[in-house]
């Protein structure tokens, strides 16, 4: 493979850089190995917890990991980055949730660390080492993420707009994140660039979902799988092959120097 226009591939992982099953095809591997022979850093960024991303970060080994909605940035062990809420409003949220839905299921992302009041820990795929919180007491942390599962939107805008805070839907889901206001992929983004000294025109993005929207549009290059949501491959500078097909691994093969 010869050198790359970019410095910097920057990519989502569920349904874009990973298949539907989970997986990472090897084709996929090999491609991303060859780009950072070449030079070529590479990132995740994805609104999955550290702990949900970890496997993936295991395989990839990325130069940064970018999590947990873009209020995480990791480099090796090292955080580098972390936007954080309050511990005064990480339990108003915590208690204006169970005050809307007494039995909603509420994770709270703290670090690398989240505590979740599920009976079903060691089921879940993606968050098996969480840690068991009845939230009966007041928890003494700055958490960077907060997520429940509830009946509708409007119910989690409230809350949001009460807090002051941010929300974050997700794709044909009813789980709601709540997040510090000035916090989400895009300023995790100029923050590694300002600590990588890589310039976003600089970097390539690929991603299928709303919360990847601004990261196509601030990075050089935006990239949309062609499973993405139709907001998506509007805006998108150019639309690959969808996840199943290795999208993200077939537009860097045909666009390089």
């Amino acid at each position: 493979m010869a050198e790359s226009m970019y410095r910097l591939i920057l990519s989502d992982l569920d349904h874009t850089l990973l298949r539907s099953d989970g997986s990472i095809s090897d084709h996929t591997l090999d491609v991303l190995k060859r780009c950072r022979d070449n030079g070529v850093l590479f990132a995740i960024a994805t609104a999955r917890y550290w702990i949900g991303a970890e496997r993936y970060i295991e395989l990839l080994k990325p130069d940064f990991e970018i999590t947990t909605d873009g209020t995480l940035i990791h480099s090796g062990d090292k955080c580098i980055y972390s936007s954080e809420f309050t511990t005064e409003d990480t339990n108003r949220i915590v208690q204006a949730l169970l005050k809307k839905k007494p039995d909603a299921e509420i994770t709270v992302a703290v670090g690398k660390t989240v505590y979740w009041n599920s009976k079903h820990i060691a089921e879940s795929e993606k968050l098996h080492k969480a840690i068991y919180m009845e939230y009966d007491k007041p928890l003494d942390c700055r958490a960077n993420k907060i997520v429940a599962e509830l009946p509708d939107e409007a119910i989690a805008r409230q809350i949001a707009d009460e807090i002051g805070c941010k929300l974050q839907c997700y794709r044909g889901e009813k789980w709601y994140a709540f997040l510090p206001k000035d916090s989400g992929k895009i300023e995790a983004i100029k923050a590694m660039s300002a600590i990588s000294g890589i310039d976003l025109r600089d970097m390539v993005a690929f991603g299928d979902d709303k919360n990847d929207i601004d990261m196509l549009k601030i990075c050089g290059r935006g990239i949309a799988v062609s499973n993405a949501i139709k907001d998506v491959l509007e805006l998108a500078d150019e639309v690959t092959s969808s996840n199943d097909e290795d999208g993200v691994a077939k537009w860097i093969e045909m666009n390089h120097d």
